[in-house]
């Protein structure tokens, strides 16, 4: 697999994860590929810094050496880093930006996800409308805190889950036929093909001061299918 650097320097280096891909190794099956294995076969030393959902794409920072790791760290347990991320959502949002700022915790009843509950840590996410369409809305969403899966049960709460979120959300992706009105399937098999199958959840951009005080920007082009699934909702949805 072809990884994407799109930031590096003496201290630092920062890939555009792949939708899909681990972050770090499994603690149940280390033999699953993941980002961390796959870039420590070029770079030994790197040190993994925080972490991404696997099905989320975009920013994944790694430390070069230890100084550098601790350092980072301590900017992400301190809420110092400045953390955006775009994400396709399912309707149109009543209020076009706002704060939401709901605990979260773990469900229970259904391992391995989270809840909005009162009796859970501290959350906070704000989101801004970057464009919208009948059926689905283009978010910017900076994220102060990072409880797992914060941006999607956030969402969830308010009614508009990630488009193609197999958790939160009935998983189904975007089509053409949900968009086009007298949609005919060309598929021999009858079969249509999404235009995005997988979490429209894009780690974007990611802002710090490095330990020399200078000022770090990095961003994340996003992935193709996403950008597809913009351009066909321009065509054809209002």
């Amino acid at each position: 697999m072809k990884l994407e650097i799109i930031y590096e320097d003496d201290n630092i280096i920062a890939y555009n994860k792949p939708t899909g891909l681990l972050s770090i190794p499994d603690r149940f099956n280390a033999e699953i590929p993941n980002l961390y294995r796959l870039a420590k076969a070029k770079y030994e030393t790197i040190i993994p810094v925080h972490r991404l959902d696997r099905d989320t794409s975009g920013i994944i920072c790694f430390a070069k050496n230890e100084e550098r790791h601790k350092y980072l760290s301590l900017l992400f347990q301190g809420r110092e880093i400045e953390k955006y991320y775009i994400a396709l959502v399912n309707g149109r949002l009543i209020k076009p930006s706002g704060s939401i700022e709901l605990a979260i915790t773990e469900n229970m009843a259904k391992r391995g996800t989270m809840m909005v509950h009162k009796r859970g840590k501290p959350a906070h996410t704000d989101y801004a409308t970057l464009q919208e369409w009948n059926g689905y809305t283009l978010l910017r969403l900076q994220i102060h805190t990072g409880r797992t899966h914060q941006i999607r049960v956030h969402l969830q709460h308010l009614g508009h889950p990630v488009v193609a979120d197999p958790i939160y959300s009935n998983g189904k992706g975007l089509y053409v036929s949900s968009l086009k009105k007298n949609f005919k399937n060309s598929d021999e098999l009858g079969e249509e093909k999404a235009i995005l199958n997988r979490l429209a959840l894009h780690a974007a951009q990611l802002k710090f001061v490095d330990m020399e005080g200078k000022e770090v920007n990095i961003e994340a082009p996003l992935p193709k299918d996403m950008n597809a699934a913009i351009k066909q909702l321009n065509k054809w949805s209002t």
